[in-house]
């Protein structure tokens, strides 16, 4: 386990100042391809509601209001796109400072946790809200007309796929949970129960106000738990 010796000849003031450089390399890296990403935005606008919604039409009803849904697009477009550059600069700032094991464990964590929240946003954006569109399209009557405004649909959207994104991280928590002995895995098994009522407590407070939008998050949450106690168990037994 190597560790850099200089790395503890640095004051706090050196430490602080070389996170202020690296916090301001992100963000001048995110403002940089900002104007790019609003220039785009509308074909990107255009691409999800083609993508997502296929035929749907979107209406605005306030001046500014596809302006600010491009100005969210953007900021979120230069935020994915400069994510590699904001990551490598994040991970020499804390290189130094942990040991090879550490290293191993952070990379094998990140990555993880990525493709778990990368995985979680492609399925409610590809699966779940059709689902919901449709679902709510179903109520339009003769003297009933379904129109969707745009803010409130793409801002659907992107919730929706950031809760979802963040519901994909129950198998890591769950292993992490296990891995570290905070709890075991006969513990976590047996209070599976309350983990379905806390499940449920939060599908119905990060989805919005509709039972069907609660359960479709409720149903990938919970096989993914099952699944990530399965795979904390083989690493027990393996350990053992």
């Amino acid at each position: 386990m190597n560790k850099n010796p200089e790395d503890k000849d640095k004051s706090l003031i050196e430490h602080l100042e070389e996170l202020r450089k690296t916090l301001i390399s992100c963000f001048l890296s995110v403002a940089a391809a900002l104007p790019f990403a609003f220039y785009f935005s509308p074909k990107i606008l255009d691409l999800i509601i083609n993508t997502f919604l296929k035929d749907k039409e979107l209406y605005y009803f306030a001046p500014m209001e596809v302006f600010l849904i491009q100005l969210k697009l953007s900021f979120l477009v230069s935020l994915a796109v400069c994510f590699p550059f904001i990551a490598k600069q994040l991970w020499n700032y804390l290189l130094p400072a942990l040991y090879d094991n550490e290293k191993k464990f952070i990379k094998i964590m990140v990555l993880s946790s990525s493709f778990l929240f990368i995985s979680g946003v492609s399925f409610c954006l590809i699966v779940i809200f059709p689902l919901i569109i449709n679902f709510a399209l179903n109520f339009a009557q003769n003297n009933v007309i379904a129109m969707f405004g745009v803010a409130n649909t793409v801002n659907l959207a992107l919730n929706l796929a950031f809760v979802f994104g963040l519901m994909f991280q129950i198998p890591l928590i769950t292993n992490l949970l296990i891995h570290w002995g905070i709890l075991s895995y006969e513990t976590v098994s047996s209070k599976r129960r309350y983990v379905i009522v806390l499940l449920l407590i939060c599908s119905a407070l990060l989805t919005p106000p509709d039972i069907i939008s609660q359960i479709l998050l409720f149903i990938p949450t919970y096989a993914l738990f099952e699944l990530g106690l399965i795979f904390s168990r083989k690493t027990e037994k393996s350990e053992e």
